[in-house]
This record gives structure tokens, sequence and C-alpha cells, in this order.
């Protein structure tokens, strides 16, 4: 089996809701629970770059993500990321030219909220993963997107394919 890299940016993914105040933050990541939970057998190596929101990256965070994913020794990565910005880190990954499958994923909302997406992309962004040719491509809700043929419908909370 294969190894994987799982790279880790935050985003909605990996929020947790404080119940005093409102407000949404960053702990830990919730990735390693929710292997668990999915009962993975898969060898992954899990690397936290980053725990931000993606409205917050900048460009030296996607320089960071790209080093990463230049010097790993894995050819599959998966990345979590923000939603909002994911399909500018997609582009901006797939104009490296890696000679890696690299896909990257995100949620709606917050695993710790119970009624996340966000298991169910984590899996299949995995088997995606798996299969796809090199290349660097989003996977959200059942569906993967090649980077520069997708974008967020913001008013219908879902990613589309621009072909």
């Amino acid at each position: 089996m294969e190894k994987i890299q799982l790279l880790v940016s935050g985003g909605t993914f990996d929020k947790e809701y404080n119940e005093l105040t409102g407000e949404l933050f960053f702990k830990d990541t919730h990735v390693h629970e929710m292997l668990t939970l999915g009962r993975s057998r898969l060898d992954i190596t899990i690397e936290t770059i980053c725990m931000k929101d993606s409205l917050e990256f900048d460009q030296s965070d996607r320089e960071k993500i790209a080093l990463s994913c230049s010097t790993s020794s894995c050819e599959r990565i998966l990345i979590t990321h923000g939603t909002d910005t994911m399909t500018q880190t997609a582009q901006f990954l797939a104009a490296q030219s890696y000679q890696k499958t690299i896909v990257l994923t995100g949620a709606m909302v917050p695993y710790k909220f119970g009624s996340s997406d966000g298991l169910f992309n984590l899996g299949s962004s995995l088997a995606f993963l798996q299969t796809l040719p090199h290349g660097v491509y989003i996977s959200m809700n059942g569906q993967y997107f090649p980077a520069n043929q997708v974008i967020k419908n913001k008013e219908k909370g879902i990613f589309e394919s621009t072909d």
C-alpha cells in the first residue's frame, strides 16, 4: 500500500465552537479522530501546516503548502483546506507542475457540529486520491474537479465545474 501525505491547513473542517461567546476558533485538527471513526486502514502521515480560516490565507501560506508538497516523498497528497479560497490554492499548486496526485478537500459545516459533510468529504477524497492520475484536484460532496476547472458557487454553497 502506497503511503499518503495528509496536510492540514485548518478551514471549517477543524473549527471548534465556543458555547460561551458563539465564536468559531481553532484548537487541534480533527483529522486523527475522523480517520479512526471512518476505520481507515490507509498508511497516512499527517502534517499540520497551519490552522487558519482560508479567508486569512496569503501567498506565504500557499507557498508553505507548496513546499510541503514538493518535499514530500509521497506521490499522493491530501490537503484539508477552507472552502472559501480552496480554488485559489488548488490553482497555485497546479501551476507548480508536480508529478504527484494532490487533492484538496474541506467542509461546509465544522466536523464538531455533528452534521458536517467533512467525514464524507475526507473518505471520498482519500478514494479519489488513490485512483486519479497525477494532477491537482478539488474533491467535495462525492465529486472531484480538476483544479483549473472548478468554482465555488457561493449562492448554492457547492462546487461546480467550469466546463
